[in-house]
């Protein structure tokens, strides 16, 4: 799917494996946002030779390396207003209300993206250790004439 605006990469639940396919999905993005569960500092200094890197903690990423790590962001994106955590079950209760219109998680390895009341709800899903038969995914959100947008890749 191609893009004339520009997008961030999204990764989620790497446990210590960045696959060669993710980081070619990735190739391009202006930034990336990785939703937790990284497993290993390594992963964070790959993704940052691809573009700025922002990142939150996930219950798995427990070791020091990671303490200076947020468990939830917040960010501006050309006018669109972000929240990242690594659990759904974390983000606030006032999500709705305070002007956020994408809201990024990771933590089930289900890639998800659905719309709720005005606000996009996406999980890239994992691009780490297949678990169970869920797929290996990463997500882009697009930015174009104002609108969001997403879609997901599947490695």
């Amino acid at each position: 799917m191609s893009s004339t605006g520009p997008y961030l990469g999204l990764i989620s639940d790497t446990h210590g494996l960045l696959r060669p396919e993710a980081l070619a999905a990735l190739a391009g993005c202006e930034r990336i946002i990785h939703a937790g569960d990284i497993g290993k500092p390594d992963i964070l200094d790959a993704l940052a030779e691809l573009a700025p890197v922002h990142a939150v903690r996930g219950n798995n990423d427990t070791a020091d390396w990671a303490s200076s790590l947020p468990h939830s962001l917040q960010l501006d994106w050309h006018g669109v207003c972000i929240f990242v955590t690594h659990e759904a079950a974390h983000f606030p209760a006032d999500l709705y209300t305070r002007g956020f219109r994408v809201a990024i998680c990771g933590h089930s390895h289900k890639p998800l993206i659905e719309e709720r009341d005005g606000l996009l709800l996406i999980n890239p899903g994992s691009a780490g250790p297949r678990r169970f038969r869920l797929p290996i995914t990463v997500a882009r959100l697009h930015l174009e004439d104002g609108q969001v947008r997403s879609e997901l890749l599947d490695l």
